[in-house]
């Protein structure tokens, strides 16, 4: 059964405006420290790993970016969603009326490492474009691959170094893990609820290593 989801718009404007704006660090529920907010327990990712469709990999004929509308603006708002995730995710931010920062401090959360400057992160799709179109999400209308691309919900979004995102690409669990081993459990279990949230389909190879990931935590 499909469970309706929030539209970007919706989404963001229960978010207050700010022009100035100095946050303490990301709010997650989790047991993960610095894992995305909507990150399941591991136990429950297990449980939730469980319920995912397995099927190949389906092809990537048709897919560009541009098929998933991302960095969304509400109306009436000045941030965009790249915007809001480095707000939530940093500490001490400040920023312009543009809503972009103009300083703060943010930890990557996949390898550990702290930046001042802004332009040194990427918000990382925790299920990659390119991984969706190609596990169900080429199927969907251009409104549901915009609000997956800019779901700020779930575990979908977190601001991490560039050259390592970069590094990730469009790759799998069973291809790619953040290369701080710490993060792992978290990493897997945020994957895993996220693909569970939008019914996306996992691998064979992709659903072994998220259980081995997850049998470890």
């Amino acid at each position: 059964m499909s469970v309706p989801r929030k539209t970007v718009a919706t989404t963001l404007a229960t978010l207050p405006l700010l022009a100035t704006l100095s946050c303490a660090g990301p709010s997650t529920a989790t047991e993960y420290e610095s894992a995305p907010p909507g990150t399941p327990s591991a136990a429950e990712a297990a449980d939730l790993l469980d319920e995912l469709r397995v099927a190949p990999k389906g092809s990537m004929d048709g897919y560009d970016r541009d098929e998933f509308p991302h960095w969304a603006k509400a109306e009436g708002r000045n941030c965009n969603v790249r915007e809001r995730v480095l707000i939530r995710e940093g500490t001490d931010v400040d920023t312009g009326r543009d809503c972009y920062p103009t300083s703060g401090e943010w930890d990557s959360w996949y390898d550990d490492g702290t930046w001042t400057d802004p332009s040194d992160l990427d918000i990382d799709h925790m299920v990659p474009l390119g991984e969706a179109w190609r596990s169900g999400a080429s199927e969907w209308s251009v409104d549901r691959r915009e609000d997956f691309a800019n779901d700020l919900d779930g575990p979908q979004l977190v601001a991490v170094t560039d050259n390592v995102n970069q590094s990730k690409g469009d790759d799998s669990p069973d291809e790619w893990l953040p290369p701080d081993e710490s993060t792992h459990c978290g990493y897997a279990a945020a994957w895993t609820g996220t693909k569970h949230g939008w019914e996306l389909s996992v691998t064979t190879e992709e659903k072994k290593t998220l259980r081995d990931v997850l049998q470890g935590c």
